[in-house]
């Protein structure tokens, strides 16, 4: 008997991909990322594999009631640079999140995905919504706590 092994293709990943609705209502923002970031990369799926974009589609709504662990809300900085001399700014996770609670989750995500080619991609999947009213209302949401490692399984 020979064994083979079967890697998937592109054009099937798109065929199979799924969507997913989440709700980030009092859920601790590393944790949801982390499930975000495996729906994204596919890693849920029998058919996995690295170099393949097989990913699913992920919206998460109320981002703007997303809590954190321990001291962050004043300790916590978000750090960029334009590439400029004196061109580096932080501000503050309170701040930022009173500003654009999206980005800190778009953040979030894409920190905790692999920065390769694949990474851009896998983002453009992802929606991201500061409250519930959005074009994907009427899709029934889960709560991330009710997403168990079983349940994504294909």
């Amino acid at each position: 008997m020979i064994q083979k092994t079967t890697l998937p293709k592109a054009d099937t990943a798109e065929k199979t991909r799924k969507w997913h609705f989440l709700d980030a209502a009092d859920q601790v923002l590393g944790r949801l990322s982390t499930k975000i970031a495996v729906l994204l990369m596919g890693k849920h799926k029998r058919d996995f594999c690295p170099n393949v974009d097989c990913g699913d589609f992920v919206v998460v709504i109320n981002t703007d009631k997303v809590r954190i662990t321990g001291n962050k809300m004043e300790d916590k900085f978000y750090f960029r640079h334009s590439g400029y001399a004196n061109g580096a700014r932080t501000i503050p996770y309170k701040r930022q999140m009173e500003k654009d609670s999206t980005k800190v989750m778009e953040l979030s995500v894409r920190r905790m995905l692999d920065d390769n080619r694949l990474r851009d991609r896998r983002m453009k999947r992802l929606r991201i919504f500061p409250g519930t009213q959005t074009q994907f209302a009427a899709a029934k949401t889960v709560k991330a706590t009710e997403i168990k490692a079983a349940d994504i399984k294909e």
